[in-house]
Formats: C-alpha cells, sequence, structure tokens
C-alpha cells in the first residue's frame, strides 16, 4: 500500500469504527422507537422524522417515528420514561418537556435530570408570532396597540409550554391582556388561526415556516438571537423588548439508566446527523443552528435551560398548575 492510500485508510477509520461500535451496542436487531411527544405536522415530528432517516440510512437498522401527543407532552414523555433502556427507545426532548414543564406544573410525572439524559441536540432556534395575512395590524407595535385598546379581546392560541409562554411574557412587558386558548395538537391551533377564530399564535420557526413562506400567515416578529436569515425583513421581538428573548430547542434523550456506551454511540450519531447535509442546510433555513454537542455538555446545557424558563415564567406570572 503507497503513502496515499495509507492515509486514507487511516482517515477513514474512525468513522468505520463508530459505525461498528453503532450497530454492536445497541442490543438486539428491532427497529428503534423514537417517541415524539406532540402532534404530526410540529417541529419535533419533522426533525424526528429526519433523524430516524439519518440513523436507518447510515447504520441500516429501522427507526420509527412514534406521536404520543397529550398534556404538554407529558403522555410521550411517561411513555419513554418506561421504555427499554438500552438504546432502542429515544425520546424527542423539548423546551416543553425539558425546560418549562418543571415550572408549569406542580407535580410533573417525570424529573427531566433524574430520569433522562440528553443524548443529542437539533440546536437552538427561533420562534415567530404569526397572524392572519389579512389582520389589520401589520406590524409588532400597531398589534400591542390594538391590544391595549381592546384588553382580553385579543386570543392566542397555545400547544405546547413553549407556545404558552410568550403570550403571557409579552402581556406583561407590553402592558397587555390577551386571552389564552389551549389546543391539544399544533394542527388544530394553526387551522383556528386561519380561520380568524384566534388571532395570534407563537410558534417555532420550524413548524412555522412553510405557513409563513406559502402565505398563508404572517410573521409580525420573531424571537431568538439573530434575525432568520430566510426571513431578514421579520424583526426581533428583542429589538422592541430587550428582555424577550425567547429562544427554544429540540433535541434526543434516552431513559436515565442506558448504558453509557449506548449514550455515547447516539451521542456520535446525532453529531454526525446534525452537522452533515442536507440535515444541517434544513435546520438552518429552519433557524435553527445545530452544532456538535458532547454528553457532558448536553447536561450542563440541559439545567440551564430549565434556569432560563424558570425565570420567563417568573416575568411572565404564570401560575403552576
Amino acid at each position: 500500500m503507497n503513502r496515499r492510500r495509507f492515509q486514507q485508510a487511516v482517515a477513514a477509520l474512525p468513522l468505520a469504527v463508530a459505525a461498528t461500535r453503532g450497530r454492536a451496542q445497541i442490543p438486539g436487531d428491532k427497529a428503534i422507537q423514537f417517541i415524539v411527544p406532540f402532534g404530526p405536522g410540529g417541529s419535533g415530528d419533522i426533525t424526528a422524522r429526519m433523524l430516524a432517516e439519518f440513523i436507518t440510512r447510515r447504520t441500516g437498522r429501522g427507526a420509527v417515528v412514534e406521536n404520543r401527543p397529550g398534556a404538554n407532552g407529558i403522555v410521550g414523555v411517561e411513555a419513554a420514561k418506561k421504555g427499554a433502556a438500552d438504546g432502542t427507545v429515544l425520546l424527542l426532548a423539548t423546551t416543553s418537556t425539558h425546560s418549562a414543564n418543571p415550572s408549569l406544573f406542580r407535580k410533573l410525572p417525570y424529573d427531566p435530570e433524574r430520569d433522562f439524559r440528553l443524548v443529542g441536540s437539533f440546536g437552538t432556534g427561533s420562534s415567530f408570532m404569526l397572524v392572519r395575512p389579512d389582520a389589520p395590524w401589520k406590524t409588532l407595535a400597531e398589534f400591542v396597540q390594538a391590544a391595549r385598546a381592546a384588553p382580553g379581546k385579543l386570543h392566542f392560541g397555545h400547544f405546547n409550554a413553549s407556545s404558552q409562554v410568550p403570550g403571557p411574557l409579552l402581556s406583561q412587558m407590553a402592558g397587555i391582556e390577551l386571552t389564552a386558548v389551549p389546543y391539544k395538537q399544533i394542527a388544530n391551533a394553526m387551522t383556528e388561526l386561519i380561520s380568524g377564530q384566534i388571532q395570534v399564535i407563537f410558534v417555532d420557526s420550524i413548524a412555522g415556516d412553510s405557513f409563513v413562506a406559502s402565505g398563508q400567515l404572517r410573521a409580525l416578529a420573531a424571537m431568538g438571537e439573530r434575525r432568520l436569515p430566510k426571513y431578514p425583513q421579520v424583526p426581533l421581538m428583542s429589538e422592541t423588548y430587550p428582555l424577550y428573548n425567547v429562544t427554544g430547542f429540540l433535541g434526543v434523550a434516552v431513559p436515565a439508566a442506558t448504558p453509557a456506551p449506548v449514550q455515547q454511540v447516539l451521542n456520535d450519531l446525532v453529531n454526525e446527523a446534525v452537522t452533515s447535509e442536507p440535515m444541517k442546510s434544513r435546520l438552518e433555513g429552519f433557524g435553527f443552528f445545530p452544532r456538535r454537542m458532547s454528553l457532558a455538555e448536553l447536561a450542563d446545557f440541559d439545567r440551564d435551560g430549565r434556569a432560563r424558563w424558570r425565570q420567563y415564567v417568573a416575568i411572565a406570572r404564570i401560575e403552576p398548575q
């Protein structure tokens, strides 16, 4: 073997070892169950299906997405908590399930830190404040002015914790009163916004992208660290209210008892997926900014997210259920 071929073989060795290790350390040959604790069509569902496709293509092992919506994601999280702790059960971890719910429920039937371990992240992302395209207010300032003139008359829909908090947070910061309308799934909330039953919704940029791109809905503002590259004309909420910087995340978790070597295999897989094409470009197009994160970094990120959302819930003055 000449020097060039030898160098190429050495360079390819870590990837080949990782692939072999991934197949060997997740026991059995049954399909991996990827539980999404929300209904079809949302950001979690979209990203979970992208990852499931990658896992199947990369390892040759089937990965099946199972939607388990209900109770702000609690139904799906409980199902994952009871699942096999061997790498064959994955949970789509979200801002709602891992960051916000602990501050919104007095008796949560799971503890994100005790019961789960994050093994990957799709990145932190932006959200939209969406209204109908024919709504009388064209800017955030006009919306706030209308809300002040009619306290409680403007309704916002929410279907999980991360879509519930932004409304009261804006109410407190802008000195307005919005009426919350709960929905079981994002599809129901979107349908009623489009039909005019409610006036506004706060939703992450992955789930809202197709509605904004198609003109079905209009974004009055975005929430995130920077304006979305795809929608540079949409101002950030923090440009008007500097303390309003609500960002969310999507990730992958496993039951806490999952062996550390298996957690590492999954961490390698997710890191490879989110930094490879076409998933990387798709996530960035949605306003999510993925990067490789170690298991230790993910644990710190998880704890920091809960601390940040405790502050959001306190500012919004939401009483835990």
